[in-house]
């Protein structure tokens, strides 16, 4: 049986949760304090409808201070206005290039207003795993850089042998399956366990990176039981119901399928838009490093080495956060040559 556990952990400048499953890590909810609360899944509010689109059946709506949050139009629903309002949620938080998507929840009444928030990190961990409270403290922080580490990952070994390699690319995600050095007694029974290894796994590093959308699988072999794989897909995507979709597997040895889309691609967080390592996040893994030498030598002084990007969103977002824990007996040396995943902690 599947065993679930939580994760929080709560540093400077970030909220962190994670969900591991059998060990591994499913999930991970990242909070800085400079989001924006309306831009996340679940937040219901009266918005004011801005702009309607007839030729793509949606209008653009707006929460008090939120920004422009897509609405698909559909024939149940009253006809809107433009200047109107409308009770909407948030269905999936705006990611780079892509508008938040609301749902329509009523005719809208009275002035626009929020009227409920996401729902907190530990509040998503509860609802997911029903054992508690999450554990916290060091065993939390290493359960975030694992999960951090294996989110930046792109190939996954499968258990028995072979591996997965996860890529996205603008219109899906693919999900290549390899046979690699598993041993069974014939070809196709290797096969046909690698590629429902294959499933399982892709399933959990999916909810890990956050992906949705169109999944296509690049099954390993030939002459494929349909009818079990499209079966153990549904089994091992079911978590992320409502929304997933299978479909057949195709002549060319194809499994493609449909999976909601809830949150933006942790990815997002973790790396800029060109692919490189977010100097705001890297920050953060610098503040924890402090924190972690300030704890194994309490009165010692640090130095703290790193690229200047890194040292840059340290100063403007976790300085005095770090000070306040630590006292100021750190020190940040901006290092010119540097890349900026490079950084490092030590006593002078």
């Amino acid at each position: 049986m599947s065993e679930r556990r939580a994760f929080l952990y709560t540093g400077v400048g970030e909220t962190v949760g994670v969900v591991t499953l059998d060990g591994r890590p499913e999930r991970l909810f990242v909070e800085w304090p400079t989001d924006d609360p309306l831009d996340a899944e679940g937040v219901r509010g009266v918005a004011r409808v801005r702009k309607i689109e007839k030729a793509f059946a949606s209008a653009f709506v707006q929460l008090p201070g939120g920004q422009d949050v897509l609405l698909p139009l559909r024939p149940d629903m009253p006809p809107l206005v433009e200047g109107g309002v409308v009770e909407i949620e948030i269905k999936t938080a705006a990611r780079l290039g892509k508008a938040a998507v609301a749902r329509f929840v009523a005719e809208g009444q009275g002035e626009p207003r929020v009227l409920a928030l996401a729902e907190t990190i530990e509040e998503r961990l509860r609802h997911l795993v029903k054992a508690g409270s999450p554990t916290t403290g060091d065993k939390a922080l290493l359960a975030v850089e694992e999960a951090e580490n294996d989110a930046l990952t792109t190939v996954f070994a499968l258990p028995g042998g072979g591996d997965i390699a996860v890529e996205v690319t603008r219109a899906l995600t693919a999900v290549d399956v390899d046979l690699g050095a598993r041993e069974a007694t014939d070809s196709k029974r290797a096969a046909r366990q690698a590629n429902m290894a294959a499933l399982s796994v892709a399933a959990r590093v999916l909810r890990l990176k956050g992906l949705g959308g169109i999944i296509v699988f690049d099954l390993v072999g030939r002459g494929h039981d349909g009818q079990a794989l499209t079966t153990a897909a549904r089994n091992a995507f079911a978590p992320d119901n409502p929304g997933v979709g299978v479909g057949a597997i195709s002549k060319f040895g194809t499994l493609e399928m449909i999976v909601p889309r809830r949150a933006p691609p942790i990815l997002d967080r973790l790396l800029t838009k060109d692919g490189a390592p977010n100097p705001r996040h890297v920050a953060r893994r610098l503040a924890r490093a402090l924190e972690r030498e300030g704890r194994a030598d309490p009165g010692g002084r640090l130095r703290a080495r790193c690229a200047p990007s890194v040292a840059e969103a340290f100063m403007a977002e976790l300085d005095a956060g770090v000070a306040e824990r630590l006292g100021r007996r750190f020190a940040i040396e901006s290092q010119s040559d540097w890349p900026v995943d490079r950084l490092e902690v030590s006593v002078p």
